[in-house]
């Protein structure tokens, strides 16, 4: 049962940031009444909804008395019955907690595990596969360091993703990904199995995190690719430390500015979900047995390309179509991976 007067606290609430905003006041006030409105606004649509179904329903029940109108209110009462578990699923699923960096850009790292030349090569087949998922949906795709193996696998791989809700629809991607394949240097035909991690972070703001400069390392250095090979001839390449944790953030574009730039948001990302987990570690001890708890070590997903299969180890989803995931179709795995968690939460607040 959905208590009323939560739904009465939370319209009230919305109804003050409304006033507020139609009087003005300093543009950051505004700003921040307009983020909290702008978050409400499709709670209070589903309020509105759940209400006017409950009135319906009473009024149903009121035509009933009346022989005029008896025979209309039985027919409608089914109907109106029937819509009540669906506009209630609906209202608990908009009043869940929201995760404040859902909305944000995210950093996506990825590095080989066991495996030697197989698990950088397969490391690099997700990179093209989350690149392929990002171009589907629009959002912009940018590499932020990157090294390549002899192979032309991938050493390590650090992206910035930007766009509507990306780390909302990425951020159960974190653990280790397992490969089961037969590698292009086996000539026996022998099917071997690697793996590759990857981390999604979600991209801190100035607000998030202050960094003093004093506990800051930042190296020059030359940018060199696959091989050793230089890409240029001048110290572009900016490595930054972070000396009371111990961070390492390197960026290898030709323009040092940028570079310190890029690492310098890398570093906030890393710090961030830093807070966030201790955060998490605080709220819940039995977090790290949740969907989505961002433990690097965890074997989330095994992609077996002998039988065509991609399977999820955390909620046991089996798709046979594998070549279509790796070219990027990751929507239903994703939606999968959301629901499950949602489920977690009602559970958690007895929804």
């Amino acid at each position: 049962m959905i208590p009323m007067d939560r739904l009465h606290q939370i319209t009230q609430r919305f109804q003050y940031l409304e006033a507020a905003m139609s009087q003005g006041g300093a543009s950051a006030d505004i700003a921040k009444l307009a983020k909290e409105y702008s978050d409400l606004r499709p709670v209070v649509e589903q309020i509105a909804a759940y209400r006017q179904l409950l009135s319906d329903m009473d009024e149903a029940r009121e035509m009933l008395s009346d022989p005029d109108m008896a025979e209309l209110a039985e027919e409608e009462m089914p109907r109106l019955k029937a819509e009540l578990p669906k506009a209630e699923a609906a209202l608990q699923l908009a009043l869940l907690p929201k995760d404040e960096a859902d909305a944000r850009p995210a950093m996506l790292e990825i590095r080989p595990g066991t495996g030697g030349d197989e698990a950088a090569l397969f490391a690099g087949d997700l990179l093209r596969m989350y690149q392929r998922y990002a171009e589907a949906r629009g959002w912009q795709f940018e590499i932020v360091e990157m090294q390549e193996s002899e192979l032309g696998g991938v050493k390590e791989a650090v992206i910035h993703i930007k766009g509507d809700n990306v780390f909302a629809r990425l951020k159960y991607e974190s653990g280790v990904h397992r490969v089961q394949r037969v590698p292009a240097t086996e000539s026996g035909g022998r099917i071997h199995t690697s793996a590759a991690t990857v981390a999604v972070l979600p991209e801190a703001q100035d607000v998030d995190i202050q960094i003093d400069a004093n506990d800051l390392r930042i190296d020059t250095m030359r940018a060199s690719g696959a091989g050793g090979q230089h890409v240029n001839t001048t110290d572009s390449a900016v490595r930054i430390t972070h000396l009371p944790t111990g961070i390492v953030v390197t960026s290898s574009e030709k323009s040092q500015h940028r570079n310190r730039e890029k690492a310098m948001q890398v570093l906030k990302a890393r710090l961030y979900d830093l807070e966030r987990s201790r955060a998490d570690s605080e709220r819940s001890a039995d977090r790290a047995a949740q969907v989505g708890s961002g433990d690097r070590s965890e074997r989330i997903r095994t992609y077996n390309f002998p039988q065509g299969r991609m399977t999820d180890h955390r909620i046991n989803l089996t798709l046979y179509r594998l070549d279509a995931v790796m070219q990027g179709d990751l929507d239903e795995i994703v939606d999968a991976l959301t629901a499950d968690a949602q489920a977690r939460q009602m559970a958690e607040m007895g929804a």
